[in-house]
């Protein structure tokens, strides 16, 4: 494995704890009735975004999916237009009219989170063409979990990417619940990543809990992705602590399931990792997390005091 620096892998840490705790916050404040609608949650994810979107070129595109605040957070999204756009703000990404499930900032490559299961595998593969057209030097990460590989846009999407080459690296966030609907009962081929084979591409297993591995696989897509060797397909296996949404219980999993998950937590294990090797000391992480703290106290401050979209805006932006 690649070694990384050490400016490098606390960077890394720092984006792990920086959307689990605006995520963790996202959550206390819908309880609250300060949040409405759908709330997605990550938490326990975030190694899969970090890693993977700390090896993008500036230029690089993304597609994200409907548990997709941490894609925006790990490729520089603004928290506070974030918490502005939950709390349905005027201020907002989308001026509080897309919400959680649709945040999106196209200056800085992020084409979408999307409410459709699988709404952005299409997107992306419609970006890895534009790129293959013009002949400019960019790539594209699409996002997606275990349930979107179900969807026809998978195969479709899939099948022109590996035919027509295209510089796309499709990563699954295998979660291993769809919903409520386990992986083991719902997919033919338990192995995700072994249906490249059938697009004529790579398949890559990923370790989703451990955000090094996950850099250092999808730097080698993206370098073949640039080499214009076609797209990879990336399952990074990971487990959300949460229900689907924040209104599910998930009394669909046991208690041990969710225990043994949580003994490799990509937070905690990182930060043991980065202590042993000298890089990180207890002040360090409390230090991250005051800072991280006040971060998110700003973003709801602005998000609570930014006004409401006028009526007269209802139509705006609107195209179908």
């Amino acid at each position: 494995m690649e070694e990384i620096s050490k400016e490098e892998a606390l960077k890394l840490l720092y984006n792990m704890k920086l959307i689990r705790a605006f995520e963790e916050k996202a959550g206390e404040l819908y309880a609250e009735g300060k949040i409405s609608g759908f709330l997605h949650l990550s938490v326990g994810e975030e190694a899969v975004p970090v890693g993977a979107i700390s090896v993008m070129g500036p230029n690089d595109y993304l597609t994200s999916t409907h548990r997709g605040h941490g894609e925006l957070i790990a490729r520089g999204g603004d928290i506070k237009r974030m918490m502005a756009e939950l709390f349905g703000k005027k201020t907002g990404y989308c001026k509080g009219k897309g919400g959680s499930m649709h945040i999106t900032d196209i200056k800085i490559g992020h084409l979408g989170a999307n409410g459709i299961v699988g709404g952005g595998i299409p997107i992306a593969t419609g970006a890895g063409a534009g790129i293959k057209i013009k002949k400019t030097d960019q790539a594209v990460l699409c996002f997606f979990g275990d349930g979107a590989v179900n969807t026809g846009a998978f195969h479709e999407s899939l099948n022109l990417a590996g035919l027509w080459k295209l510089p796309v690296v499709y990563i699954c966030e295998n979660n291993f619940y769809a919903m409520s609907v386990s992986l083991y009962r719902s997919h033919a081929v338990k192995e995700i990543y072994k249906r490249a084979a059938a697009y004529n591409m790579p398949g890559v297993l990923v370790d989703g809990m451990n955000v090094e591995d996950v850099r250092e696989k999808v730097k080698e897509a993206l370098e073949r992705a640039r080499r214009g060797e076609g797209p990879t397909l990336i399952e990074a296996q990971t487990y959300r602590y949460y229900g689907h949404s924040r209104t599910d219980p998930s009394n669909y999993r046991t208690k041990e399931e969710e225990d043994q998950w949580k003994k490799r937590d990509p937070i905690n294990t990182y930060i043991k990792k980065l202590k042993e090797k000298g890089y990180l000391t207890e002040e360090d992480v409390e230090k991250m997390d005051k800072e991280i703290e006040k971060i998110l106290e700003d973003a709801v401050k602005f998000a609570e005091e930014s006004p409401e979209p006028e009526i007269e805006s209802i139509y705006e932006d609107v195209y179908a």
